[in-house]
């Protein structure tokens, strides 16, 4: 039995890395990359001239507390940034680099543009498009995008969507990332010992605090982001900004070797996709770009869809600032702080702790510990954040009236990726992302062209004022 167990859990975890390796070759290549080209072209760009105006918006210009829905625009964008901007910009940026070397940062660029013309018009639908749960409460996203935009027959791709956002939607990643960076960068150096019990102690300290929040609802969630989000992004901004100012002369050969790398795929480390390791590095940043930014899954059309607002329009250019904010800076922070430092060449450490080798190299003796902070900030309002993502593909299958069921189920989780390996959990959520931007992308493909139409008509009625 003890023999039979440990080859149970290896074969489980090795047909989930080759479920999301295949997946997340050409089917969701095509699907994502190609689908926001596709926006990008169908609207000749249109959503990037407005972004002052986005701005605009983002403060609060045009809110009118009599629209539809539960929150203000900048609570929307920092519900869906607390849930992007976390373990993957510190965490899954350091991965792409392990795999893929400093080229797969080009491709995470790459990705976060094509994201934004994808969040535009995903988060457009989802304001467009909302739907009324069982209690008769507004929502939004993809379910409610494909329900009311495409219709009844659709509901299949609606169920689909939700029942993949329900695995896709768990902490597991989050948790094991934290609970790898207490004991990594706060245990271990100070000869605290560590094993299952202390995985086990920093997964149910994560379980309490996260409960407290997320039972409280939206709104707690949502004013929880609000505070935590600007501040972890300030923090982490002018820490690596320190590292950049002490490796300036390091910064021509490394944006050089991002960009020659991108094409030449030399330090890639990972399968060969697509005929070779070039396709094989494409791959990994669109991938690591997903996970960071996830523009085209789904979950961000969630939290947009509850903005208060009349005009679906401004919802989408809000939302099209994400993936700038999260992928084009904070994960190029990342990045740029592993490359200066050298670590990503000079150790074997993966995940979070290349990222805390990189706080250490820059700050000795207390770099680490600067990491640590942003590391807790970052991914407790993830945390919060995808219990709400959740509870409302619960609430659209079984009824509103049970949603808070996965709440427990979703804090029960945090155990799960405490205890668990990073291979297997990280490639779990990866397949189940895949399978959310199926549906995501489908339903907004299909609707471009009434995007396309409340756009036009928006601007023009604007036009005016911006």
């Amino acid at each position: 039995m003890n023999n039979s167990t440990p080859s149970l859990f290896a074969t489980l975890e090795n047909i989930i890395v080759a479920a999301a390796s295949w997946i997340w070759g050409l089917p969701l290549l095509f699907l994502l990359m190609g689908g926001g080209l596709f926006f990008m072209f169908l609207s000749r760009f249109l959503p990037f001239r407005y972004l002052g105006h986005a701005l605009n918006i983002l403060r609060g210009k045009y809110d009118n507390p009599d629209d539809p829905g539960e929150i203000n625009h900048f609570e929307a964008l920092s519900t869906a940034l607390a849930a992007t901007i976390g373990m993957g910009n510190i965490s899954g940026v350091a991965v792409a680099i392990t795999i893929g070397g400093p080229g797969a940062i080009f491709w995470m660029w790459i990705s976060a543009f094509v994201g934004m013309a994808t969040k535009f018009f995903t988060c457009t639908l989802a304001v467009l498009y909302r739907g009324k749960d069982s209690q008769g409460r507004i929502q939004g996203g993809p379910m409610y995008v494909i329900m009311e935009g495409l219709g009844q027959k659709w509901k299949p791709l609606a169920v689909f969507f939700c029942v993949a956002a329900l695995l896709g939607c768990l902490p597991i990643f989050n948790a094991n990332q934290l609970t790898q960076a207490v004991r990594d960068i706060l245990l271990v150096p100070n000869g605290v010992p560590v094993g299952h019990f202390s995985n086990f102690a920093t997964g149910l300290g994560l379980c309490l605090v996260t409960g407290t929040v997320v039972l409280g609802g939206l709104d707690r969630i949502a004013k929880a982001a609000g505070r935590l989000v600007p501040t972890m992004v300030l923090i982490y901004f002018g820490a690596v900004m320190v590292i950049l100012v002490m490796h300036f002369q390091e910064i021509p050969h490394y944006i050089n070797l991002i960009f020659s790398d991108a094409f030449t795929a030399r330090f890639y480390r990972g399968d060969s996709i697509l005929g070779g390791a070039l396709g094989g590095l494409i791959v990994q940043g669109a991938r690591r770009a997903a996970f960071s930014n996830e523009a085209g899954i789904g979950t961000a059309p969630m939290a947009h869809g509850a903005a208060k607002t009349s005009e679906p329009v401004r919802e989408g250019l809000v939302a099209m600032m994400g993936p700038a904010i999260d992928t084009l800076i904070v994960c190029s922070l990342t990045a740029l702080a592993i490359l200066f430092t050298g670590v990503w060449s000079s150790t074997e450490a993966n995940g979070v702790t290349l990222t805390a080798n990189a706080f250490g190299e820059a700050f000795p003796g207390f770099g680490q510990y600067i990491l640590l902070l942003c590391i807790l900030i970052f991914g407790m309002t993830s945390l919060f954040s995808y219990s709400y993502f959740g509870s409302k593909c619960l609430s659209f299958l079984i009824g509103a009236d049970k949603k808070f069921y996965y709440n427990y189920f979703y804090i029960a989780s945090i155990m799960l990726g405490a205890m668990s390996s990073l291979n297997a959990i990280i490639n779990l959520i990866d397949f189940s992302y895949a399978l959310m931007a199926i549906p995501t992308m489908l339903s907004a493909l299909l609707l471009a062209p009434r995007v396309m139409k409340v756009s036009r008509d928006y601007f023009a009625r604007m036009a005016g004022e911006i």
